[in-house]
């Protein structure tokens, strides 16, 4: 695949400065979307709330894919790491109410911790970029 056919966008984060990567990267059909949490610039929305982190996380990896013309149908995976087990239900939930018409593969994992420690969660997409069958 040449350089060309692969696109890079930011989100702005400082981490994806800091640590050289992009907060998603089309190559092909395929767009994939960095692990997401719910920090803006040096604000972390929903802090101590699970569900309102998985919420903010979503929709700014959802605006990711946005930069491709992409939305929510679109979406084929989703991945979400959890600081703690007690709140699957709450990201549960708040995956549940964005996917439960497109219905993407997914993975939830309990991990040992974030890189600031009131991440509660954080997640992933991968979407296609050609026509999606029900």
């Amino acid at each position: 695949m040449t350089s060309e056919a692969v696109r890079r966008v930011q989100s702005g984060s400082p981490w994806e400065e800091n640590f050289g990567f992009a907060r998603a990267v089309a190559a092909g059909d395929r767009v994939l979307v960095a692990g997401t949490s719910a920090f803006k610039g040096s604000v972390l929305y929903g802090e101590g709330d699970p569900y309102e982190q998985a919420k903010v996380a979503f929709a700014d990896a959802v605006e990711a894919i946005g930069e491709f013309g992409l939305g929510v149908e679109s979406v084929l995976r989703t991945r979400m790491y959890l600081a703690h087990l007690r709140d699957v239900d709450e990201v549960g939930r708040a995956h549940k109410e964005l996917f439960d018409s497109v219905r993407p593969v997914s993975t939830l994992l309990v991990v040992e911790g974030f890189v600031d420690p009131r991440i509660l969660v954080e997640v992933e997409l991968e979407a296609f970029r050609g026509a999606v069958d029900s």
